[in-house]
């Protein structure tokens, strides 16, 4: 990210990252699949039979309270009959016209599809049995300006098994922050375009991962539904939080409208010509393989988007169901964001769940709320690889001055490290550490073997001697400051001069003698 923000110059006022729009599920774990509402109605002695009306009963309850909490504070209960009709826009047009600016601002409800459970027959069998489905039931929707937390609203589920959404946005929570330490600010909307005290501003917005969670959203969960868990009788149970859909945003801010203009442009025409499905992969952290090939068991739709909007044009890059996006933001903010539906796409270095806590090694990223600390990393990881692609596009530097002297020989912890051959001998190490999937976690000696090696070794002193080479080779790369060894691991990741150079060989590799010619002319 320095080296985009560099090629800028003094055209950016600064950048601020963090979470944008963050949506949390509560599931009541105990009974949210079919084994578990099985063992509810068993612990309170509910028959199949009579299921359906114990259900509908306790939705009634569900009800009644939460239209309860909209009479007892004095505000409106509005049902809204059409899915096309935006319920933010109605919740901040009503605290407009009433002038909240702190507490319940209205209760929307609609029918929606939900997950809930159904009791079938089974005619052969001659018995019922339950199991999960989807139906239709009364959601609401209970918007708040929360003295912390700023504009927010939570959806509570009427129906078994009581699912809750909690919707909130890091921009809204930064700016009440913002208030609270008297820092001015210039905000449109969920953007800022100027802030007084910036640096004070990112230690604000980091200060967010440090939340208690589990206390934030249970206290939000008690207010909208203040009967669990007491309704389910001897069924112990309670809400377990996970991050449902997260994005973190990295916005830069230019010091006018006119700055942003003239690069954006240049940027968009080259995110469309230049990045292919293969960058895409990489921007998000995924596998590939050196000649671009995808591995046969990769399965996930890769799609780059252009879309041409009021305000300006966006361009995203999807893998399965997550995405990096570049667009422009109230007229001068250049906003890239990652969006996180599915997380077990990246990896968290954490203990197996209920094994031993100093066993840590590298394992799937969960949708636990004890991850997001790791989610908002990958994240912004995204964000940067984006922005570091972008800022090679403005690189004006030849490749002599991106090799940066290592065709000649240097001196390393006291010993003398020969030159680097980087269109020749050493070509293919380079290319091997220059992979992008390796930007995130870092990469290790067998990680290489694997990319140098066709075939697998045939004994063990066969498999000590590539480690050996492959030893050799990455300490040659150390030595020319192109990597640089990850602190308490075995692991290793490029260096900013690294990654320029292994980009501007990539470049020159694809040009054509004419192009170079031109160049150079």
């Amino acid at each position: 990210m320095k080296e985009f923000l560099q090629k800028l110059g003094g055209a950016v006022i600064g950048v601020l990252s963090g979470f944008d729009r963050v949506l949390f599920r509560g599931s009541l774990r105990g009974f949210c699949f079919a084994e578990g509402m099985k063992m509810y109605l068993c612990v309170n002695k509910i028959l199949y039979k009579d299921a359906g009306q114990h259900f509908h009963a306790i939705s009634t309850r569900v009800k009644d309270a939460a239209e309860r909490i909209a009479e007892e504070r004095g505000r409106p209960l509005v049902f809204l009959e059409s899915g096309q009709i935006s319920k933010e826009e109605r919740a901040r047009k009503i605290a407009c016209d009433d002038g909240i600016d702190n507490g319940l601002i209205c209760v929307l409800t609609a029918v929606e599809p939900c997950r809930s459970f159904e009791i079938r027959g089974d005619r052969v069998k001659k018995h019922q049995y339950l199991r999960c489905a989807m139906r239709k039931c009364l959601h609401y929707y209970f918007y708040y300006m929360h003295a912390e937390l700023g504009f927010m609203h939570v959806r509570l589920q009427s129906w078994f098994p009581f699912t809750i959404h909690v919707c909130l946005n890091g921009r809204e929570w930064l700016a009440r922050a913002l208030d609270r330490e008297k820092i001015g600010y210039l905000k449109s909307e969920n953007c800022f375009r100027d802030i007084q005290d910036l640096e004070r501003a990112q230690v604000l917005a980091h200060a967010q991962l440090s939340t208690d969670w589990p206390t934030l959203l249970n206290g939000l969960a008690n207010a909208v539904n203040p009967l669990c868990p007491k309704l389910f009788g001897k069924f112990e149970t309670e809400y377990y939080w996970s991050a449902f859909q997260t994005e973190w945003a990295t916005d830069v801010m230019f010091k006018s409208p006119r700055l942003l203009e003239t690069v954006y442009p240049r940027f968009i025409r080259h995110c469309i010509h230049t990045f292919k499905s293969r960058d895409a992969l990489r921007f998000l952290g995924h596998y590939v393989s050196p000649t671009g090939k995808l591995h046969y068991r990769f399965k996930k739709e890769v799609v780059t988007d252009l879309k041409e909007r009021p305000e300006g044009m966006r361009i995203k890059y999807r893998v399965g169901r997550n995405w990096v996006k570049m667009y422009d933001k109230e007229t001068s903010v250049l906003r890239h964001e990652t969006t996180i539906n599915y997380p077990r796409s990246f990896k968290v270095y954490r203990p197996k769940e209920g094994g031993r806590k100093d066993r840590l090694a590298w394992r799937r990223l969960r949708n636990g709320i004890a991850d997001l600390h790791r989610r908002a990393a990958v994240s912004q990881a995204c964000n940067e690889r984006h922005m570091a692609a972008l800022a090679k596009i403005e690189d004006n530097r030849s490749l002599e001055e991106a090799m940066g002297g290592i065709c000649q020989p240097v001196h390393w912890k006291g010993q003398r490290c020969r030159a680097l051959n980087p269109l020749g001998s050493d070509a293919e190490i380079l290319n091997a550490v220059g992979r992008g999937d390796y930007n995130l976690n870092g990469f290790r000696n067998r990680d290489l073997q694997e990319q140098l090696y066709k075939l697998p070794p045939q004994d063990e002193k066969e498999t000590r001697r590539r480690s050996a080479q492959v030893t050799r080779k990455l300490r040659l790369l150390r030595a020319h400051q192109l990597i640089k060894k990850v602190p308490k691991t075995h692991r290793y990741q490029l260096t900013e001069k690294g990654r320029t150079l292994i980009v501007a060989l990539g470049a020159a590799k694809q040009a054509s003698i004419r192009r170079l010619t031109d160049l150079a002319a």
